[in-house]
């Protein structure tokens, strides 16, 4: 086989049939074999087909919101309460998980992958996610290095899991007893879930929250200064602070606007019913998603010797949502390995990427998830924190397994651990 560079290692070329399921140990397969895999029009956007689908989910919420207001006149609807608080809740659903999918036509956007003008790129994604409160330019920034060291447990900004010694920390435990640790009772662990759930986005956006110190762009600013609205702070270049304004400025002008439409709807509960629902399961949506993506017992991390771009991108898992994770959350959900690979796919085409480069990625694709409450119970229940085990090393075929326990550090990924659930996180840890 003829010795390649690729920009991430020096490794021998594998060809394709060396890499399927079953082929070689686990030999980590090159960006360019995979990207060479893919066919060339999965690369360019369609400015076709990204307008159809915005426009296609635009109609969607006018109907949502049409349905909402039609039933609302209806003589049922007003002299019933059950029916009245039955309806504002299945339009707050139903509007979010299309409002769900907008965000994600804007986070394409952050990606370039909605058309081939950046200023039309920036331009959509900033409308759509100023009117969700999402700060579109500093998420930007951020989730960008989060795709770049996606699963490096140094330089990774979400859901980074802490070492043993940071856990025992955290839960006031002893570092040789983390083995004897229980696990939460049902009752905590649903809170906690429901917690994270309901208030995880917007707390991550305003502290950075799971993410390690040694990611963020200024290090040893206050825990105060890692907000994803503060220009000047930890997280952000000081050649990023227009951008970053102009994300405040954004989500101000939705505060605006959202002010103007309360004084148009005549009551607070009208526009909680219209704009806060929906937004609150975005927000829920958006945080099931980028956890269950990249936490499970079956995924692993990795150190600054043993990360590389392919071995953290493919450290996550595809999950199937049915109809709602295909057709209106654009296969965020179902595709999102080929995501991390290439991000600048554009989400109509990330199926048949997919299609093409799994059977490539050998055990580095770690299968495909469910995407329910369950799933959420096992993350919690048991990716606590990580530590290194040979047997899931060898297992994954990073190691030989031999009985040399004396491993190459290149070769060696950290492994979720169980354990109860330590006091909620209210800032990054320093």
């Amino acid at each position: 086989m003829e010795e390649k560079k690729t920009g991430f290692q020096t490794q021998a070329e594998p060809h394709p049939s060396e890499l399927v399921e079953g082929g070689s140990i686990n030999q980590d397969v090159s960006i360019k074999v995979l990207r060479d895999a893919i066919p060339s029009y999965c690369f360019r956007p369609s400015l076709l087909w990204s307008m159809f689908y915005l426009i296609r989910d635009l109609v969607y919420s006018a109907i949502c919101l049409g349905g909402l207001y039609y039933l609302t006149q209806t003589e049922l609807v007003r002299h019933s309460s059950l029916a009245y608080y039955i309806t504002a809740n299945v339009y707050g659903f139903c509007q979010g998980v299309v409002w769900t999918g907008l965000w994600i036509i804007a986070h394409d956007c952050g990606h370039s992958a909605f058309s081939t003008s950046g200023i039309l790129n920036d331009t959509v994604g900033f409308i759509l996610h100023s009117w969700l409160l999402a700060p579109y330019f500093s998420w930007k920034s951020t989730h960008r290095r989060h795709h770049i060291y996606a699963n490096h447990i140094e330089k990774d900004l979400n859901y980074v899991p802490p070492s043993r010694h940071e856990y025992a920390a955290k839960i006031g435990a002893a570092v040789e007893m983390l083995d004897e640790v229980g696990q939460d009772a049902p009752l905590v662990l649903f809170l906690r879930i429901i917690l994270q759930q309901a208030i995880g986005w917007n707390w991550y956006i305003l502290t950075n929250i799971t993410c390690p110190p040694s990611s963020v762009v200024k290090q040893g600013m206050s825990a105060w200064r890692h907000s994803h609205f503060d220009p000047w702070g930890a997280l952000f270049r000081d050649s990023e602070v227009f951008s970053i304004i102009l994300s405040d400025v954004g989500c101000l002008a939705t505060f605006a606007a959202l002010y103007h439409l309360y004084q148009y709807l005549g009551s607070f509960e009208a526009l909680f019913w219209v704009y806060v629902v929906p937004w609150f399961w975005v927000n829920h949506w958006i945080v099931m998603i980028t956890y269950l993506h990249h936490t499970d017992p079956s995924l692993p991390k990795y150190t600054a010797e043993s990360w590389t771009f392919i071995r953290g991108a493919t450290a996550t898992m595809d999950r199937d949502f049915g109809i709602i994770g295909t057709h209106f959350m654009h296969h965020i959900s179902s595709d999102h390995v080929t995501h991390h690979l290439f991000s600048r796919i554009p989400h109509y085409y990330t199926p048949i990427a997919s299609k093409a480069i799994v059977p490539l990625l050998g055990k580095h694709y770690h299968g495909r998830g469910k995407f329910r409450y369950q799933e959420l119970e096992v993350a919690f229940r048991d990716c606590q924190w990580v530590e290194g085990n040979l047997e899931k090393d060898v297992k994954f075929g990073l190691r030989k397994g031999d009985g040399d326990t004396k491993a190459d550090a290149r070769d060696e990924a950290l492994w979720y651990r169980a354990g109860v659930s330590p006091a909620p996180e209210y800032k990054m840890r320093g």
